[in-house]
Order: structure tokens, then C-alpha cells, then sequence
């Protein structure tokens, strides 16, 4: 059983937003199978650019509309679809967007969750073309095998509000910590809904890891997560840890430009500039784990780059974490271990770098990136080994020691 999980519309934009679209196309989700599409496809549900309205633009179905609408039903039941998610994991929220559907969104909704393994999936007909279709018999006798309505119930049936034509956002806070892989979403009766987001954070089995293939601790795939930072005016940083390579600039994390950068800029004779300012963010790994690689991507930031960058390690409880957070990350020095010191960085380049780590072998929960002195990047990748223990718990000693799984000294 679900473990009660809180649902309720939220009237502003919540912080869950920030985190990955488990659901999105870009991260490999896919929708399985719809009742109905006729008038516009599931699959628009999950594309990752906004919705948008071509006011003039007609199919031999009607109105060309951004989104997943079925026709107006006039049989018994209600309209559904499932999605399989690209990203499999903890659901932190959902958006239900249904812009432009001034006239005939769906009224009310439902979100059913469940946690399958693919192997188990049925073999459900592949979808194709699906204007103007509904589901088949052979896709409904497929889908059956799912048992979908008897899903767990994350967002019971309530009524979509519809906002501004442009901005029909309906949020739902989702507080169960399970694990889920698949999503259906109930419309009721019929309608349209322009995106549906499934915010939340990965989850990965490290016990079927490979002890000798280094991992990214920080992806966010994985579960790791941004827990601080100083600016994200362009993008959030949860954004470098991502999945895949950068898009475009939008699908990294940028900063505001430095208000304090001197009238004159000045530079070592290393070439490294002279100024007192930098800009940094904090990850939680999705695992604590021994950093052996670093890769820092300004792919698509082609003038607006950092000049420099470092990055540091620390362990922390879960208790610490949130003590830093309260104090906005003003974390003591001594704590912050180099793994990678001050490094020069090229616009538009993916640059990999041996971690200090190779030397010094310690297990780390968190990692700080510094970029010098502000500017954006594309992705950040940690990769490295999962320690054998987890160290997000309350400490007993001062000073704990900790063990690496067994094959990390074989790689070194």
C-alpha cells in the first residue's frame, strides 16, 4: 500500500518544479497506451518544450491543439492513459497543465502510480499515428494485464482549475516515499490536457551496481539532488546534473552577471583573473561514494562560461545538511576537501579531469562547485565508486572511518 501520501492543489509554484520531469520525452519516458486520441496524441503530455497555440491551424480532426485531447465521449466510463516513466524514482509532485484548453479541458482528474519492473510489462502493441484513433481491442486486452485501476491512488479525483489561457497550471504536493515507474492519468470524463510533469528525484539499486565501473554519484537519475546555491538567475543548477548532454544553454545552470566585478579586468600570469567574487553550488551525492573522475561541460555556453572553477567534497549527516541549509551553506572550511583544485575552464568544451581523490581515497556525501567568477555551465559528472555503508545517519564518534566497495583500489 501507498504510504499515505498528502495530495492538494497548490496556489503558488511549488519548489518541487526545480526538481527532474520524471515523465519528460527527454529523459526517455513514453506513454504506453491511451483510450482515446483524437482529436490530439498522448504523447504531446510528455514533450519537454511548454505548450503552445497555433490559433489558425487546423488537422481534418479540428483544432490543432498542443496537448492530449480525446473526443467528446458518448459512451459509458472515462478516458485514460499510461506512461512509463524515463526515470524511475521518488514523486515529489505533479503539474497537470492545460493551457489553451480554454473551452474543453477535462474537467477533473485522478493520478494512480505503480512500481513494475519493464521485463514484467505485457507486450502492448506498439502506438504509431494516433490522431483520430481510439484504443484498439488488442491494445485493451493488453493494457488489462497491467491491472492499472487498481494502482495506488497518489491524487484522488479533483476538479482543474484552468488559470490564465496561457498559464493553466494545477499543481499536487505528493509526500510517499516509494518508488514508482509508471504513472496512468484519469481524465474524467473526457477533454484535453496540455502537459503532465511528474516532478520527483531518481532511485537507483546500488546493490545490482557493478563494483568496478565507475558511476556518476551526483546524476540526478541517481537520486543526487542541489541543496544549495548562491544565484540561479538563468537556470538551476539541478539542471548540470541532468540526464544526457546539455540542449541548449536553457538546460544548464546559469548565473546573473557579478554586480562587484571590477571596472577593469585584470589577470595573473597564468592567465587566471584577478577578482574577489565567485558564484557556487552544493549536491547531495545519490550516494556517498569515493569521486575519481570530474567532468565539467560548458557545451552551448560559448560567452558567458566561468573563467575558473574547483570543486570540494565534505561528509555530512542528514542533520548537518539541514543545519546548512538554515545557514545558507556558511559551512566552516576545514570541512570542504579538494578534489579538484582552482582549474581553468574553455567556453563551449567538455573538460574531464582526475579527481585529488585518487591520492587522498575519502568517501564524500556532498560536493561544492565554485565557478570563478560567475556564468554557466552545462552538466556536471562525478564519477566514482559507492562507498559499502551509508553515512547519512547521526554520528556516534567525532571521527568515523569509512570503506569503499570492494574493486575501487583494484582501478586505481
Amino acid at each position: 500500500m501507498v504510504d499515505s501520501p498528502r495530495e492538494g492543489r497548490l496556489a503558488r509554484s511549488p519548489d518541487f518544479i526545480q526538481l527532474v520531469d520524471m515523465a519528460s520525452e527527454s529523459v526517455g519516458g513514453k506513454v504506453l497506451f491511451a483510450t482515446d486520441d483524437f482529436f490530439a496524441p498522448a504523447e504531446n503530455l510528455i514533450k519537454s518544450d511548454s505548450p503552445s497555440f497555433k490559433e489558425h491551424e487546423r488537422t481534418e480532426f479540428g483544432r490543432c491543439m498542443d496537448g492530449w485531447e480525446t473526443r467528446r465521449r458518448r459512451t459509458p466510463g472515462h478516458d485514460w492513459c499510461i506512461v512509463r516513466l524515463g526515470i524511475h524514482g521518488i514523486i515529489r509532485g505533479f503539474d497537470v497543465d492545460i493551457s489553451f484548453f480554454t473551452g474543453d479541458y477535462a474537467p477533473r482528474v485522478s493520478i494512480q502510480a505503480a512500481n513494475l519492473e519493464e521485463e514484467n510489462e505485457p507486450d502492448i502493441p506498439e502506438r504509431g499515428a494516433r490522431m483520430g484513433a481510439a484504443a484498439s481491442p488488442e491494445e485493451l486486452e493488453a493494457i488489462a494485464q497491467l491491472k492499472s485501476n487498481e494502482w495506488d491512488c497518489l491524487v484522488p479525483m479533483t476538479e482543474l482549475k484552468p488559470g490564465k489561457p496561457a498559464s493553466g497550471h494545477n499543481y499536487f504536493l505528493v509526500t510517499s516515499q516509494q518508488r514508482w515507474t509508471h504513472i496512468r492519468l484519469n481524465i474524467f470524463p473526457d477533454g484535453g490536457v496540455a502537459r503532465l510533469r511528474v516532478y520527483g528525484t531518481g532511485q537507483k539499486d546500488w546493490i545490482a551496481t557493478d563494483a568496478k565501473e565507475p558511476l556518476d554519484l551526483v546524476a540526478l537519475a541517481f537520486g543526487g539532488a542541489c541543496v544549495g546555491f548562491s544565484n540561479a538567475h538563468f537556470g538551476h543548477p539541478n539542471k548540470v546534473i541532468g540526464v544526457g548532454q546539455p540542449r541548449s544553454v536553457a538546460d544548464g545552470w546559469e548565473t546573473a552577471r557579478r554586480l562587484d566585478r571590477p571596472p577593469m579586468i585584470e589577470s595573473d600570469e597564468n592567465g587566471t583573473l584577478l577578482v574577489s567574487g565567485c558564484e557556487w553550488a552544493v549536491f547531495r551525492l545519490a550516494h556517498p561514494g569515493v569521486i575519481t573522475q570530474i567532468e565539467i561541460n560548458t557545451e552551448h555556453f560559448k560567452g558567458n562560461s566561468p573563467d575558473s572553477c574547483k570543486v570540494d567534497g565534505c561528509i555530512l549527516t542528514t542533520q548537518e545538511e539541514e543545519d546548512m541549509i538554515k545557514q545558507k551553506w556558511d559551512l566552516p572550511g576545514h570541512k570542504w576537501k579538494p578534489l579538484l583544485p582552482v582549474t581553468k575552464l574553455s567556453p563551449n568544451k567538455s573538460h574531464v579531469f582526475d579527481s585529488l581523490t585518487l591520492e587522498l581515497q575519502d568517501v564524500v556525501t556532498h560536493a561544492r562547485l565554485t565557478i570563478i567568477p560567475d556564468g554557466g555551465l552545462g552538466r556536471l559528472r562525478l564519477k566514482g565508486f559507492p562507498s559499502s555503508i551509508c553515512l547519512l545517519r547521526p554520528r556516534e564518534k567525532p571521527v568515523m572511518r569509512f570503506s569503499v566497495k570492494a574493486g575501487f583500489r583494484a582501478n586505481l
